[in-house]
């Protein structure tokens, strides 16, 4: 698919990556839906695309909320006069250890139900609801197209993130299952695993962390958001893509 061709719905785009995803789009001739729970992010967003070649229809999405991602993806249809693609980026942080011993008071403390179901909520849940509904849109209109979800270098385990590692595990397992469901109908399903990048989630860490971080990634920096865009783009736009997760990491995770 060409990206002045596209036609996709892009959500957590009020900030981040979702942010840049929605612009690059819109920046190359593309049409983007973007949706967020923070609004004022969504008219920044707005306002950063005025003029430019393509076209944007924002709208608030709760991907946590199934009505919400029905009528979402039936007005995105409209405004954008179609749909051939989802760029599944909503994501939220809930860290903490699944078990946490206070060595000096010798307190247990446990990681809260609410906390690990906040997190599947939207980074799983939520995301295998905007495929399953965008997918029923686009075969019930009998169009090719693609899905590239939004998975991290977390699902090969990480500390203190047992709930966002999971989701991210299994939307990478779900990326390869989806690919195989959904070729017959000419829909492939990527998906892109990032590491350490610059976004409002990173940019509140110490220098200290940041520095430590950064001696671990062979590239030798954090990541920005143009270097995950380029990868989601070549998803897009290769049509023998399919089913694979990519790790764009600087080699973090080698």
């Amino acid at each position: 698919m060409r990206i002045e061709d596209a036609k996709i719905i892009v959500t957590g785009a009020a900030q981040g990556l979702g942010f840049h995803f929605a612009k690059s789009i819109v920046e190359a001739g593309g049409a983007a839906a973007a949706g967020d729970v923070n609004e004022e992010g969504l008219k920044a967003l707005a306002a950063e695309c005025s003029g430019l070649k393509g076209k944007l229809f924002t709208r608030r999405l709760d991907v946590a909320n199934e009505s919400d991602i029905g009528s979402f993806i039936d007005e995105a249809y409209e405004k954008l006069g179609g749909l051939n693609g989802l760029v599944n980026n909503a994501g939220i942080l809930r860290d903490g250890l699944l078990v946490k011993l206070d060595r000096e008071t010798g307190k247990v403390t446990k990681l809260s139900r609410e906390q690990w179901q906040q997190v599947i909520d939207v980074n799983l849940t939520g995301a295998t609801l905007m495929v399953r509904d965008t997918v029923v849109k686009m075969v019930e209109n009998k169009t090719k197209g693609v899905i590239v979800n939004m998975s991290s270098i977390a699902r090969h385990g990480n500390r203190g993130q047992s709930n966002y590692a999971a989701a991210k595990a299994a939307l990478a397992t779900n990326t390869k299952t989806w690919s195989q469901e959904f070729g017959k109908f000419g829909i492939r399903v990527g998906a892109i695993a990032p590491g350490m990048i610059e976004t409002p989630m990173t940019q509140g860490m110490n220098q200290k962390a940041r520095d430590g971080l950064v001696a671990m990634i062979p590239v030798g920096r954090i990541g920005v958001p143009e270097d995950i865009w380029l990868a989601v783009r070549f998803i897009i736009e290769c049509e023998y893509f399919n089913g694979r997760t990519i790790d764009v990491d600087g080699g973090l995770s080698m």
